[in-house]
Order: structure tokens, then C-alpha cells, then sequence
């Protein structure tokens, strides 16, 4: 038995179709005739245990990604560990003080989940905007955008979570000056330097 699942806009709303059958037809003037199939599976087939949910436990994390002074990242969720290609998680330990130079990362979208510490975030064309988030807190960066992370506290780590929208480390440091102040033991590092 098949199980068919398509999205459907109608007037405006947005409805699922199941075809348990799999030899439903869509009809000229029929309101799901603009349907999208988003998934066809066949019951039974697909091996779920290898091919289904993955579970990466806190001591699986990899930390063979490349690394840099000031900060240490771990890889969660890659193809090579889940089969996932549309997306990076891992996790991210900014040490106190420590700040990025000022970069972008291409086309991709990149969200951050902050557990511990604090960390403040510079964008713009020349770093002119600028927002702290702390635990439980969510940053989302745009692609393209240019921006700067700094661990907003001189007295412990900034721990976060970092979810991207692609599996390539797409990183473009950029030439430009910071308003960020200097403060006594900060280390400025690139998250992401040139190979």
C-alpha cells in the first residue's frame, strides 16, 4: 500500500491530501489540481531503523571540524554523521572576551540558541547595529549579512547552539573596521579563518 502525501493550496489555504491507495488522479478543475507530492513512500519498504530519526547524544559530538583560537565548535548534524544535506547543527563554546572579526556566510541562513553566558551580535554595512542575547535566547542571521560575534561577557564563556542552512562552511571574512571597543584581555579571532 502506498501512502501519498501532497500539499495544496486552495483559495488561499493550505490542505494535505492522503492517497492511501496511491491511484487517485487529479482532475482539470479539481481544487487540488495545483498539488505538490512532498513525500511517496511505500509501507513496509523503507528501512526506518537506518533511514529514519537520528539521535546524537551530548558525548557524540565531533569536534574534528576546524577549530580556532577563542573558540571550539562541534559537529552534531552532517551528512557524513545523519545523511542530512540540507543542514549544520553543532555546537559552539566562545571563550570570555573572545570576538569574530567581521564576516558573512554567503547564501546561507544561520541560527543561533544560546545556553549559557551572553553573547552580543554586530551587523550592517559597517557594524552599526548592534542586540545581546543570553539563555534561551534565538539569533537569527540573514545571508549576506555582515557581522561580528562577541562574547558580551569578560567572565565566562558564551555556550550556543548553531543551526545552518547548508553543509559547506561558507565563510567571507571582510575588511572593515568595528566599533566594538577593545577591552582588556579580549582576543579577536575569525570564527571561520581562510584555509
Amino acid at each position: 500500500m502506498k501512502i501519498v502525501h501532497r500539499s495544496c493550496i486552495e483559495r488561499g489555504r493550505s490542505s494535505i491530501v492522503h492517497d492511501l491507495d496511491g491511484s487517485a488522479k487529479l482532475l482539470l478543475g479539481s481544487p487540488y489540481e495545483n498539488c505538490a507530492i512532498i513525500a511517496e513512500m511505500s509501507t513496509g519498504e523503507t528501512n526506518w531503523r537506518d533511514q529514519g530519526v537520528k539521535v546524537i547524544r551530548a558525548g557524540e559530538l565531533d569536534p574534528n571540524t576546524p577549530q580556532t583560537p577563542g573558540m571550539t565548535r562541534a559537529a552534531a548534524i552532517t551528512y557524513a554523521r545523519t545523511g542530512a544535506t540540507k543542514l549544520w547543527a553543532g555546537t559552539v563554546v566562545v571563550q570570555a572576551g573572545a570576538k569574530t572579526g567581521p564576516h558573512h556566510h554567503g547564501e546561507l541562513e544561520t541560527v543561533l540558541y544560546i545556553v549559557t553566558g551572553r553573547t552580543r551580535m554586530r551587523w550592517g554595512d559597517h557594524l552599526e547595529f548592534s542586540d545581546e542575547a543570553g539563555p534561551g535566547d534565538f539569533i537569527y542571521v540573514p545571508p549576506y549579512v555582515p557581522h561580528q560575534e562577541i562574547n558580551a561577557r569578560p567572565d565566562e564563556p558564551c555556550k550556543a547552539v548553531v543551526v545552518r542552512s547548508g553543509q559547506d562552511p561558507i565563510v567571507v571574512n571582510l575588511e572593515m573596521e568595528t566599533p566594538e571597543p577593545v577591552s582588556e584581555g579580549s582576543i579577536e579571532i575569525q570564527f571561520h579563518p581562510e584555509p
